[in-house]
């Protein structure tokens, strides 16, 4: 049995890794944002930039 190192990154942990890194939120947020929204990029991205500019 692989670990979880080892499997490939599916596309909830792209777009993940991808809001992280474009807008500066954390990992937990990111995932949070996607529980709520879906994998609508638009909606996530924009989210997520709101939340970053309150820090």
């Amino acid at each position: 049995m692989a670990d979880e190192q080892d499997r490939a990154p599916n596309n909830i942990d792209i777009v993940v890794r991808r809001l992280v890194k474009e807008t500066g939120i954390t990992e937990e947020q990111a995932r949070e944002f996607i529980f709520f929204l879906g994998l609508q990029w638009a909606s996530l991205l924009r989210e997520a930039k709101v939340l970053a500019a309150k820090r």
